[in-house]
């Protein structure tokens, strides 16, 4: 027995099996490929328009990592979730049908319930990965590339195959039994000149089932083309949608570099607030505890006579307020620790310890870079009580390196905005719609050619020759040219109106943005100002208060003092101390935010930090 046939029937179909591999081999694509494919695609584009809008390339994917260290952190100290999802995708139950092959679930660590520690640098990296705004922002860019790469689908050579089997059976008359198959493939091309081009080459092959019936084959063609002569006609307007295409994939770009700024000072900003919190935390608990011990210092002495009780009450009732003060402190401390968790994309109920010696290494820093800045103020000579006093200037000697003037940083501003950039860019954008809408109020005139030659084969209309050449002299050829007059544009002059408005208002996008930005800079310029004057009243102010505090106890000791000298220099070296913090805290943050809204801070894809330094750029 013969599974195989045999014959004119087998080789037909072998031929027809063959075909039908063939295509399996081509169009047999996993979706997995596909999206790696694309995946490639796209990673050229976002490459080629970071050449291009901002000098160099710079890794970027929006694959998340195989364990985050959300899901490390929910594992690791047990938290609570709500679902799989609470783990990541990779978690998900996969419903029927799922287009691609599961992996496997990466190895659970052991649970030890360590608190998670984070430097500064850590926690830019960990913003970087875990953060869901900023994989949002990423995502938009990828977007962006995505749209690009299907316009450039739309311009590019498309090809088409298809198989087409057929079976008959007629028993109506005389019976009637055979097979047939349509082997075709073509191309189209739509050119950006507005030209589309359109081609078919298909193959027939027909089997009679009876004695004396040989296969018959067929070949056969046809192309076609049409081209705008009027409206449609001409690169830019044909090509607009992958012009606008293009632009935008770079704007997304400049709009991602700009996010990643904001987002690394909002990172800092947030991170030095925590622990500016945990420094007046830790004031106030000094504070509580100095408070403590001269309350009891005071009951001790009115019991001896040596101070009346009205004095001791002040103590006690200081000493209240400060409790008060201590546990305010620790609840906001504590929201503040669960808003910047919030921030980096991690559970808030997670155990995080912040680096504590990241604001030592700040007021180093600054000490070190701004040694002006901590120099005692000269001191004042006598003078009588009724003359003339002369308020003295900030001194512009002191001033840090980032300090410039008005006019050189709202140049720099204006030059390095990306922001700026993608708006100035966009009244280019608007100009072009106006060329557009007002290339729709034309005619359309559009000339259509078609050509067809060879001869298809099918069971009902069997012819006995093969026709396997394609005969260009006994083809079909037709030719049509259409024109439509513009009798009704109504539609289109109203867009081509509103062209003109959207492009004022491109205009005034530009302009409301440059003064905004000339703002900010002005304001960021007073705030570094202001920063620098307060860190050095204030370094003075502890030094003052520190100073006020010994005297106080001494002279209590000595009962030269009453315990109220006492509670009000130990209420100003709180005051002193925290106002230091912020100074320190205020004047970094002002640094990073100036070189922000300069554009001149450079961000990589950990969001880590490469700073504008100004006796380098200027040399």
């Amino acid at each position: 027995m013969h599974f195989w046939p045999t014959g004119q029937s087998g080789s037909f179909c072998r031929i027809v099996i063959g075909s039908i591999l063939i295509l399996l081999l081509i169009a047999g694509c996993s979706p997995h490929h596909y999206r790696e494919q694309t995946d490639k695609r796209v990673a050229a584009i976002i490459a080629n328009k970071q050449r291009e809008g901002l000098g160099q390339e710079q890794p970027f994917t929006i694959s998340p990592a195989e364990m985050q260290l959300r899901q490390q952190l929910v594992q690791n100290q047990q938290l609570a979730i709500s679902g799989p999802a609470s783990l990541g995708s990779d978690h998900l139950e996969r419903p029927a049908h799922w287009p691609e092959a599961i992996n496997p679930e990466p190895e659970a660590p052991a649970a030890n319930n360590e608190p998670l520690s984070l430097d500064l640098i850590s926690a830019l990296k960990v913003a970087a990965r875990n953060s869901r705004d900023y994989q949002s922002a990423k995502e938009v860019l990828f977007r962006s590339a995505l749209a690009l790469d299907y316009q450039h689908n739309a311009f590019s050579t498309l090809a088409n195959g298809q198989l087409e089997g057929e079976y008959l059976q007629d028993r109506s008359g005389q019976t009637l039994e055979g097979a047939g198959g349509t082997i075709g493939g073509g191309v189209t091309r739509l050119l950006k000149s507005g030209i589309s081009l359109s081609t078919q080459l298909g193959w027939d092959l027909v089997k009679i089932f009876q004695p004396g019936s040989d296969l018959s084959s067929g070949l056969y063609g046809d192309a076609s083309i049409t081209i705008p002569l009027l409206r449609g006609a001409g690169r830019h307007i044909a090509a607009e949608p992958l012009t606008q295409a293009e632009r935008d994939t770079l704007y997304a770009v400049w709009t991602f570099e700009r996010y990643k700024q904001e987002f690394a000072v909002s990172i800092i900003a947030n991170y030095l607030g925590v622990l500016q919190a945990e420094d007046l935390l830790y004031n106030q608990e000094q504070n509580y505890k100095g408070l403590v011990v001269s309350t009891r210092r005071a009951s001790r002495l009115a019991e001896a006579g040596k101070l009346p009780q009205i004095q001791v009450d002040q103590a006690l009732q200081n000493e209240l307020r400060a409790r008060e003060r201590w546990i305010s402190a620790r609840l906001s401390l504590a929201s503040a620790n669960d808003d910047f968790k919030l921030l980096l994309g991690l559970p808030t109920d997670a155990t995080i310890i912040l680096d504590r010696r990241e604001l030592n290494s700040l007021e180093t820093d600054l000490r070190q870079r701004l040694k002006f800045l901590f120099r005692p103020f000269p001191p004042e000579q006598a003078a009588a009580a009724d003359s003339p006093v002369t308020l003295l200037e900030p001194d512009p000697t002191l001033a840090g390196p980032l300090e410039l003037d008005y006019a050189t940083a709202s140049n720099i501003a204006l030059q390095q905005r990306l922001d700026l950039r993608i708006v100035t860019e966009q009244v280019t954008d608007a100009q072009r719609q106006v060329i557009i809408t007002a290339d729709a109020l034309r005619a359309e005139l559009t000339l259509l050619g078609s050509a067809a030659t060879g001869t298809s084969r099918s069971i009902a209309a069997l012819q006995p020759d093969n026709s396997n050449r394609l005969k260009l002299d006994e083809g079909n050829y037709q030719a049509l040219l259409t024109l439509d007059l513009p009798f009704e544009r109504t539609a289109e002059a109203i867009a081509y109106r509103d062209s003109y408005i959207s492009l004022e208002e491109a205009v005034r996008a530009v302009q409301e943005l440059e003064d905004q930005i000339k703002l900010e800079v002005r304001d960021n310029l007073r705030e570094l100002q202001q920063s620098r004057s307060s860190l050095r009243i204030q370094d003075q102010a502890v030094k003052l208060a520190e100073r006020r505090v010994r005297g106080a106890e001494l002279q209590l000791q000595a009962g030269r003092a009453e315990m109220r000298d006492l509670l009000d220099a130990q209420e100003a070296l709180l005051s002193a101390k925290n106002s230091l913090t912020s100074a320190m805290v205020n004047y970094r943050l002002a640094e990073l935010a100036l070189q922000r809204d300069l554009g001149v801070l450079k961000v990589d894809e950990n969001a880590l930090l490469q700073e504008y330094t100004p006796e380098k750029a200027d040399s």
